[in-house]
């Protein structure tokens, strides 16, 4: 492979294309934006089946400072190749989605300028068409593409039109939550406390929202777009940014507040008392709401869900269906679950990626925050908050995540021989239980200090680096422990696995 067919395979990211824009080491420049706008053009000519002038894209960007750079070359790109644009400014990667399906809008795709959560100098594009975000092989085909093409040798011929976006997707916002309580009234959230973080990301306008509706919003912060994100990392997963929204929800007495990540696809939220809902919390909060409503449906999530969260949710009369990580796997998997027959009302990772059937299985932040918001007001007419609903999820003692580094060229196959090195292992030993819900990597279940069931480790391969990711919990103190030191030995006859961080781990 030549060296310019390498630098553009290395910005392929899953199911997106990341690279740094900002600084030293720049992968993802202005030029290659414009490369990539008019492969994305192109491409959706053949899919539409249309000449490539009848093809309109929407384009929009998160806070991050590379963003109107790269969105104006996205643009001029997209330009060259002959079709039209709709600039919609700044966005979010959900609204990218609900402008195709919207009328009056209705692009035959569109691309967001965004790199998540990633520190301020990355960005990315993100491709979306009525079927929802390109899978990784489109994504592997679009980026041949683009690395050969010309940009010169075409003239700017397609219309740019800048167009908002954002204030009509606020009032399909605004109108699921009249919905979800049953009213036409103006102001329907009037005696809701609600706390905004946007982590100076896109999400900023949630907190006018609120408060057009009538929640009182005092307490909210970092709502300005700020693309260096100078007040934490605008993340859900992070614990510094959930105690910092915790600490402003406390501050003012709030009912609940709401945070998201820079381009809004990913959520969480804290209850009064200051609690962070995030990760197993949250997948059991909007299981227990589904469910509430109608019980016997399944829940899809990734595979690092806790033993504690399947309990849960059985309990509430639901399935617990663990599946791949990687949100597109997870929704894929739920989709298909509903073509089958059976009800799955929910796909969501421990993320805060989360889709809903009702709003066509795209991963929405801010969609899932508004359910939750609908949730959070009839509550409070009860005189009772969102954390009461899982008051009976079983959390565990101790958890633990650590990557073992493969360092064989070859770190597919070496990965692969080592998992399977300690599902033989599994099989041939009676205190390991390997589980029957495996579908990744591979699952160990514990009966640790004469208990049962209350100890686990999941080993899988990283899906694009040459890591193998192995979480850990245990509803005992020291459990983690014992489960780390009996896999070492297991660990150590594989070739090309780094046991440095186990080790490490053991050590501390």
């Amino acid at each position: 492979m030549s060296t310019h067919a390498e630098a553009w395979k290395k910005l392929i990211s899953g199911s997106d294309v990341r690279g740094v824009a900002v600084g030293e080491g720049i992968t993802l420049t202005e030029e290659t934006a414009v490369c990539l706008g008019m492969a994305f053009a192109n491409f959706l000519a053949e899919k539409k089946h249309k000449p490539v002038t009848e093809i309109t894209i929407g384009i929009g960007r998160d806070s991050r400072i590379s963003g109107p750079a790269l969105l104006r070359a996205a643009a001029e790109g997209i330009s060259r190749a002959g079709a039209s644009v709709q600039d919609y400014g700044m966005c979010t990667t959900p609204a990218m989605f609900m402008a195709i399906i919207t009328p009056g809008f209705a692009p035959d795709g569109s691309i967001m300028v965004t790199a998540s959560h990633h520190p301020w100098n990355r960005n990315g594009l993100k491709f979306i068409t009525a079927e929802g975000g390109l899978e990784s092989k489109e994504i592997a085909a679009l980026i041949d593409a683009a690395a050969e093409m010309n940009p010169a040798e075409m003239p700017l011929s397609g219309t740019i039109t800048q167009r908002p976006f954002l204030p009509t997707y606020m009032n399909q916002l605004a109108d699921r939550i009249r919905r979800g309580l049953g009213t036409d009234v103006e102001k329907p959230l009037l005696g809701l406390h609600v706390v905004v973080d946007a982590g100076n990301g896109a999400g900023g306008f949630y907190a006018e929202l609120m408060e057009r509706l009538g929640a009182w919003i005092e307490g909210s912060q970092f709502l300005e777009p700020d693309g260096m994100f100078p007040n934490h990392v605008p993340n859900p997963e992070n614990p510094d940014a959930m105690a910092s929204l915790s600490a402003a929800v406390k501050k003012v007495d709030a009912d609940l507040g709401v945070i998201f990540d820079a381009d809004c696809d990913r959520a969480a939220v804290v209850d009064r008392d200051g609690s962070g809902i995030n990760r197993n919390r949250l997948i059991a909060l909007m299981s227990a709401i589904l469910l509430d409503d109608e019980p016997g449906q399944t829940i899809v999530t990734d595979s690092v869900t806790s033993s504690g969260l399947r309990k849960f949710i059985n309990e509430w009369g639901g399935e617990h269906y663990r599946y791949k990580r990687g949100y597109r796997n997870v929704i894929d998997e739920a989709i298909r679950l509903n073509a089958e027959g059976i009800s799955c009302p929910l796909a969501i990772e421990t993320s805060g990626h989360a889709a809903l059937r009702e709003n066509h299985f795209l991963d929405d932040g801010m969609y899932l925050v508004t359910v939750l918001i609908v949730k959070a007001m009839q509550l409070k007419q009860q005189g009772r908050t969102l954390g009461s609903l899982i008051a009976d999820l079983q959390e565990p003692v101790e958890s633990l995540e650590i990557r073992l580094n493969i360092t064989d060229e070859d770190f597919r196959e070496t990965g692969k021989k080592a998992i399977a090195h300690v599902m033989d292992y599994a099989n041939a030993v009676a205190s390991w239980h390997i589980a029957p819900d495996n579908r990744e990597g591979v699952r160990i279940s514990f009966d640790l200090d004469g208990g049962l069931d209350n100890g686990w480790f999941l080993l899988r391969l990283s899906v694009h680096d040459p890591v193998l990711p192995l979480n850990v919990e245990s509803d005992i103190a020291g459990g983690v422990r014992q489960m780390l030191e009996m896999l070492l030995e297991v660990l150590r006859g594989c070739e090309g696995i780094d046991l440095t961080n186990l080790v490490n781990a053991l050590q501390a």
